[in-house]
């Protein structure tokens, strides 16, 4: 757990009347906290995780998961071993909550794991690794990979109608601060990238007297011999001062 997410969760006011009245409060302090985190995606899952058992009445765990191609589940972020077990479990028998949440519907509840029908081979398995109830929420659709966010409780109808609108509150304010996280991250990928590129364009150019464009041109020519990509042709150049060989 990271050292904001342990914070975060130690300052949310436990339910109750007073403290719901201070909600709107809460979880803008919620989502100023997320923003933290911007540009480590993994430090933002973590953090979204715990908050939101902190945050989510009859929440007792939480687990993020991707969804890709409809059936396999990633488990990315959990607050313990049940929600990384039971997403995992999700991922191996290709039914339950999770996959319903983020594909047929944006919120999924389960209101009695041990006596559900829709999935039964999930439900028997689930129940006997303790999980009495469950609450999902979409997190986002990008193309055919999909985000859920997904409660666990070990009693049975755990959440209600609070839960279920304060998840929604929450789904919403955590999917931007994850946007966020992912875009600022590709765009140092991207940064990142080009500068291993420039530096090998640099060797290339001092090397052989070419020009910029010369330079590329030979990186991507060796790219396209060894069938390997353009930034690791550059990474190998600008490591060990040679390009790689063709293979023969």
């Amino acid at each position: 757990m990271s050292s904001l997410a342990l914070v975060t969760a130690q300052q949310l006011p436990d339910a109750g009347t007073e403290e719901r009245a201070g909600l709107g409060e809460v979880m803008s302090q919620v989502a100023r906290q997320l923003q933290q985190e911007h540009g480590d995606v993994e430090a933002t899952l973590r953090t979204i995780a715990v908050v939101a058992a902190a945050t989510i009445p009859g929440a007792d765990e939480c687990g993020i998961s991707y969804v890709v191609a409809r059936e396999q589940v990633e488990p990315r972020a959990w607050t313990g071993d049940l929600p990384r077990a039971v997403d995992t479990l999700q991922g191996e028998l290709r039914q339950g909550p999770c996959l319903d949440a983020v594909w047929e519907s944006s919120v999924v509840q389960v209101d009695d794991v041990a006596a559900e029908e829709r999935w039964p081979a999930f439900a028997r398995e689930a129940s006997a690794l303790g999980v009495g109830s469950m609450l999902c929420f979409q997190l986002f659709v990008e193309g055919d990979k999909l985000g859920a966010l997904n409660l666990y409780s070990r009693q049975r109808n755990a959440f209600d109608g609070e839960s279920h609108d304060i998840g929604l509150m929450f789904a919403g304010h955590a999917a931007v601060a994850l946007a966020g996280a992912e875009h600022e991250e590709n765009l140092r990928g991207g940064m990142a990238h080009r500068d291993v590129i420039g530096q090998a364009k640099g060797i290339l150019m001092e090397r052989y007297k070419l020009t910029a464009d010369q330079a590329f041109g030979v990186l991507v020519r060796t790219s396209s011999l060894t069938n390997r990509k353009l930034r690791d042709i550059a990474d190998d150049l600008s490591t060990t001062g040679q390009l790689p060989a063709a293979p023969s």
